[in-house]
């Protein structure tokens, strides 16, 4: 991108929906609410001709600086320094107020372009002529709900900015769409018996979902990781409302985190903006490829924990376990071989999760997780050559052989895996809808022990029909 833009103004002007409107998608948090945004959450605009970066901020308020909204009123401040021009916005149906011209007199200080948005321009009544006395010249109205006025909006940032910055030679474009299923094609591995590598590409980010219950240091860890106060954090319970995403590297390692709000019991879900908080951390673990689940170690495995691991299954994410604020543990041998335990206990259906101690605030275990994160990974995209499958079909039944149903038995004729991420199989078979599913779970357990993949959901289905290798072998003789 050529150039970015901070969206600023006071709670409840359409930051957030002007932010949406730009880039095209519901990406921000938009409810009539004021105070919704808190974090800083940037983004990638296209507005008629013009690509550019977006930062939205949370609404700017006069509060002291230990208070929430005055670490907001921090993180705004920063979006302005970083962006190269600034989104002024105010609501020109209420008109200027003193919070505005409280906003008018910071950017002024900072001395950064500004260019001045009249949004909701199109309701009855809405005056203009007001946001003069602010001293950033002509405002530009627009409804940022109904997309009016955006091309307006474009001439003043080009004026803005200039436009050589505006339009550079070089054009970045976008980032291609990520494909979340390798089909495996049966012709390339019938008889390869070796390794196959998994097919990790390493050029684009790995995206990782940090989810849990509110307040068990989510944002403390990525802070952490990033080394810098980049997420809103406190004491404060429920502070992360939308999904944020940062990158980083480590270990050379392109890395792509989201941080996502505290998830309660459903019962106790009952505002919707909460309700709105919760669906955007169910999208950010559908986009992504690992997801960490951080628990308080102080008082783990509560019912609400199990519920979001078990959802993470579910959606065939890779799931790492984080057992934070170990800071705070007395016992901590003992505590570690009883969370191990409990893990085991709790956990069955991801059988060998990796699980680690760490603390988010001191920084302690933390390679250790993003090593366990790395690993998983690998397993998630891992794939097994079809001879070496049927061989293992082949020991295994012989071992424990599928039940009688009727007194006729049921037959596993071969096996070939179909994807990855998670890893899906399917196995021919007589009578596939009479086969018990305790005899699934024994070939799912069976083959993270022998096939050495632990800790990511394993996906069996079942299908009639003839081996269709043997039809082959049956036409080459």
């Amino acid at each position: 991108m050529s150039f970015s833009i901070a969206i600023v103004g006071r709670p409840n002007v359409g930051k957030s929906t002007l932010f949406n409107r730009l880039a095209g998608r519901k990406l921000a948090l938009v409810d009539d609410t004021p105070g919704v945004t808190r974090d800083r959450r940037p983004g990638e605009a296209k507005l008629i001709d013009l690509s550019f970066r977006m930062i939205d901020t949370a609404g700017l308020e006069e509060k002291a600086p230990d208070t929430l909204e005055g670490r907001m009123r921090e993180q705004t401040e920063l979006a302005i320094d970083e962006a190269d021009v600034a989104l002024f916005v105010v609501d020109a149906k209420e008109g200027i107020t003193p919070a505005d011209e409280t906003l008018a007199r910071l950017l002024r200080k900072r001395g950064k372009p500004v260019v001045l948005v009249a949004n909701k321009a199109e309701a009855r009544g809405a005056d203009l002529m007001d946001a003069y006395r602010l001293g950033f010249g002509e405002p530009c109205p627009i409804s940022a709900e109904h997309g009016e006025g955006m091309l307006d909006l474009r001439d003043a940032i080009v004026e803005a900015v200039g436009e050589f910055v505006a339009f550079p030679d070089e054009d970045d474009g976008f980032d291609e769409a990520v494909t979340d299923v390798d089909v495996y094609d049966d012709d390339f591995d019938e008889d390869y018996e070796g390794e196959i590598e998994p097919d990790i590409d390493t050029s684009k980010p790995l995206r990782i979902a940090v989810v849990g219950r509110p307040n068990a240091g989510k944002s403390t860890l990525i802070n952490e990781y990033l080394g810098e106060d980049r997420l809103l954090t406190g004491p404060e319970a429920g502070i992360t409302r939308d999904s944020i995403s940062v990158e980083w590297e480590w270990n050379d390692r392109k890395i792509k985190m989201f941080d996502t709000a505290g998830m309660r019991k459903r019962a106790k879900v009952q505002e919707k903006l909460e309700k709105l908080s919760v669906a955007d951390a169910l999208r950010a673990i559908r986009f992504a490829e690992v997801v960490v689940i951080v628990l308080d170690a102080t008082i783990p495995f509560e019912k609400q924990d199990l519920h979001i691991a078990d959802m993470v299954v579910r959606e065939g994410r890779a799931l790492v376990i984080a057992f934070n604020k170990w800071d705070l543990v007395e016992d901590r041998q003992a505590t570690l071989k009883y969370l191990h335990e409990e893990t085991t206990r709790l956990l069955p259906q991801v059988r060998g999760i990796l699980a680690v101690p760490i603390s988010g605030r001191l920084g302690n275990g933390l390679d250790k997780l993003m090593q366990a994160v790395i690993e998983t990974h690998r397993t998630w995209n891992k794939r097994i050559p079809t001879a070496r499958l049927n061989r293992w079909l082949n020991m295994t039944t012989a071992q424990h052989p599928p039940p009688a149903v009727s007194g006729r038995r049921l037959k596993l004729k071969y096996m070939t895996q179909i994807k990855s991420r998670p890893p899906g199989f399917m196995v021919s078979c007589t009578r596939p809808d009479a086969l018990p599913t305790s005899y699934t779970r024994y070939l799912t357990n069976k083959m993270r022990e022998d096939f050495d993949m632990p800790a990511v959901p394993i996906r069996i289905t079942y299908r009639s029909g003839d081996n269709p290798f043997e039809n082959r072998k049956r036409k080459r003789s």
